[in-house]
């Protein structure tokens, strides 16, 4: 006969058996000290001390600021403009790189072939472009004439209906047509800076954005990037107050916990630059 297990059952709930407290180990150290919570002056103390225990990638002290930035900008630009084939050559591979497609001209008229022959590959009717005077070239008429919804962003400030009017439309292009400030070889960068005649929504509400930029602009690192920032801001009254200043590499791309990566999502699914060798006609700041 088979043995049988029987398990007994309170007839009554009761608690169950008193045991010692468990306090992890770090609240534990925290109760000696007379507190449970970490404060911010505490938590920054032991980030400090393991960070001194642990030899660092970089070097800790932080570099000098310039201290006329402006006249080492045209120092350096001087420099770079002795390399910039180089320069343009590992901006391409390395905006290649991130997703990105680099389109090379020789003169400004022939901008707008380019971004016809993007827009026509990929069914797209409806562009949205910054105007002449601040992209260096005239788009939109030509791509008018070619049967394109080519709309034109208005060169000064605007009301702020207006604006939201102007965001509208250029969330509804289908291409965005801008300038780019700078180009860092190093990393494939476009540094878009917004204002009157350069609004941002036209580089980021577009499915496709579209940088035109000349040799002036290559930068070749990211310290020299910063060089330009020091200059833009040199002076009790920049130029460029209140500006945003972006940093486009490649396309928009987002992935989720399970590292489904999407493209498009918060930014263009598609980021094409435009080099022009000669004849853009674009005023710079510093």
């Amino acid at each position: 006969m088979a043995a049988r297990i029987v398990r007994r059952v309170d007839a009554h709930a009761r608690s169950s058996g008193g045991r010692a407290p468990h306090v992890p180990r770090a609240l534990g150290r925290a109760r000696a000290r007379g507190t449970a919570v970490t404060t911010k002056a505490e938590f920054f103390d032991r980030i400090r001390a393991e960070m001194a225990r642990t030899p660092g990638r970089a070097p800790s002290a932080l570099a000098a600021r310039p201290v006329r930035p402006r006249e080492g900008l045209d120092v350096l630009r001087r420099e770079l403009s002795e390399r910039w084939r180089e320069n343009l050559d590992r901006f391409q591979h390395e905006l290649e790189r991130v997703g990105g497609v680099l389109h090379r001209v020789a003169e400004a008229g022939e901008v707008p072939d380019v971004v016809a022959q993007i827009a026509a590959e990929r069914g797209m009717h409806r562009v949205v472009t910054w105007p002449r005077d601040t992209l260096g070239v005239d788009v939109a008429a030509p791509l008018v004439t070619r049967g394109f919804d080519a709309a034109v962003m208005p060169g000064t400030e605007v009301a702020a209906a207006e604006r939201a009017r102007l965001r509208g439309l250029a969330a509804a292009a289908d291409l965005g047509v801008t300038g780019a400030e700078v180009a860092i070889a190093e990393t494939g960068t476009l540094v878009v800076v917004s204002g009157a005649g350069r609004p941002r929504s036209t580089s980021l509400l577009p499915a496709c954005h579209v940088a035109v930029f000349e040799r002036d602009v290559l930068v070749e690192s990211l310290v020299q990037m910063g060089l330009v920032l020091e200059a833009w801001h040199e002076g009790a009254e920049p130029s460029w107050r209140g500006a945003a200043i972006n940093f486009i590499t490649g396309p928009s791309r987002t992935a989720d916990i399970e590292l489904t990566l999407t493209r498009g999502v918060h930014g263009p699914k598609e980021v094409h630059a435009v080099f022009v060798e000669r004849g853009l006609s674009v005023a710079r700041r510093a």
